[in-house]
């Protein structure tokens, strides 16, 4: 008979958000409706076709480190996830444990790209630039690349890789087992949590750091969700200017920051005496194969993903009590997500009832991008220990194609034992994650 796997459990937990820098402060937000999204100020964005986004604001990451010196000039992305992984390694008990074995402690995060160095790198542009023949000029391009030595700054070069953050939590918490990061958009850290699990269910770690960080606040981030039509222009009233399953929603906001979680195995928790906060009991990953920017129209990947976590999990849609949703915002995301929510809960087309509550927490915090998933199974891990799922804010009129149960506006108090959490990427990237009470 063959052995069943190890149960996977999260025992620590830890974010950097536009909301706040620690757990409690920022859940009072999402289940009170308190928005992060404000006017842009990481650079001038007054002539942006979108001025605002959801920043980290107040936030200094030396205070969470034991070692300053080792990161002395990391980029804004690694620097969330310094302090998202001190809150989490805290909260695990594992600042005071001694008996880790660091070979066997491991890091999986959806680390995205850290910020690009804007002013030298369109300064070497600009200097191969000629003006007057409209084109780049070969022998001024030549003279532009001499020049990078002295415009550039290696540390802030190598600090945008984004394998950055990885090799800075390797180094502030002595982690020498398996390493790996994966960027697949806006499902990157959902995946990686995932697949974190998958590695310790097959005995190759004993603790796993996962989670993941990003930031796009930077002039090419914006230009280019912009020229994707991606991003609300909604610039009159920033504040309610993320409404996921609107009727009049005109697309996501930008946010930024990081979500970090403690995985390990059942056996390994309860030997050294953590507490359990939750178990990731089902994952599932699939790709659309269709578009690079569009869902498959169906919802193919989204559904077949979902069934996939569902069954990993052994249990069936009825038992999940909460879907936190991708819920960005933008007129495709939500239409096809609400799709693929009936594909899996509603193939008969019976009672939309039957279908357990929605809700969406970019509608506060903006869309963290690499790092959305990882916050919202925190998100998931908090609704279920308070009963409490956290509400889509700004929803009014919901759009006629959105016609589920959303959670509007209010927190709802209410039994949470299962929270299916999903992450959507560009590229058609689709991952859920099936988070249960431990």
């Amino acid at each position: 008979m063959s052995q069943q796997p190890p149960k996977v459990v999260i025992t620590g937990m830890g974010w950097v958000t536009p909301l706040g820098h620690d757990l409690d402060t920022v859940w009072a937000g999402l289940t009170t409706g308190k928005t992060g999204i404000d006017r842009t100020s990481h650079f001038d964005a007054s002539t942006f076709p979108t001025t605002f986004s959801a920043e980290v604001r107040n936030y200094d990451y030396r205070q969470y480190v034991r070692h300053p010196e080792l990161h002395e000039h990391v980029g804004l992305n690694t620097s969330y996830a310094l302090g998202a992984a001190a809150q989490a390694w805290k909260q695990a008990g594992l600042d005071a444990f001694d008996g880790l074995d660091r070979d066997r402690l491991g890091l999986y995060l959806g680390a995205g790209e850290g910020t690009l160095d804007f002013v030298p790198y369109v300064g070497t542009n600009l200097a191969a630039w000629d003006a007057d023949a409209n084109t780049v000029d070969g022998q001024r391009w030549a003279a532009a690349a001499k020049s990078g030595p002295t415009a550039f700054d290696a540390a802030r070069e190598a600090e945008q890789e984004p394998n950055m953050p990885l090799a800075h939590l390797a180094m502030e918490f002595d982690a020498r087992g398996p390493a790996y990061n994966c960027l697949t958009a806006c499902a990157a850290s959902t995946q990686a949590i995932g697949e974190a699990r998958e590695i310790l269910m097959r005995g190759d770690a004993d603790v796993m750091i996962t989670g993941g960080c990003h930031t796009m606040i930077h002039p090419l981030g914006v230009t280019g969700f912009n020229r994707l039509t991606a991003l609300s222009n909604r610039n009159d009233e920033p504040a309610t200017a993320s409404r996921p399953f609107s009727a009049d929603r005109d697309g996501f906001v930008m946010g930024e920051g990081a979500g970090i979680l403690i995985l390990e195995t059942e056996a390994h928790a309860k030997a050294r005496g953590a507490a359990i906060l939750a178990e990731v009991a089902g994952y599932g990953s699939t790709a659309d194969a269709y578009r690079i920017t569009d869902i498959h129209p169906d919802g193919r990947g989204a559904a077949l993903a979902m069934e996939q976590a569902l069954d990993g999990a052994g249990i069936t849609p009825g038992d999940v009590d909460w879907i936190a949703a991708h819920g960005t915002g933008t007129q495709e995301n939500d239409k096809i997500e609400t799709k693929a929510i009936k594909r899996v809960f509603l193939p008969e087309n019976e009672d939309k009832s039957k279908v357990p509550p929605i809700s969406s927490v970019k509608s506060m915090l903006g869309h963290l991008i690499a790092a959305a998933g990882a916050v919202q199974a925190i998100a998931a891990v908090l609704a279920i220990r308070d009963k409490t799922i956290p509400p889509t804010a700004n929803l009014h009129t919901p759009a006629p194609e959105c016609d589920l149960d959303y959670v509007p506006n209010e927190a709802r108090k209410t039994d949470v034992n299962t929270v299916l959490s999903n992450s959507f990427g560009f590229g058609g990237q689709n991952d859920t994650l099936v988070i249960r009470r431990g």
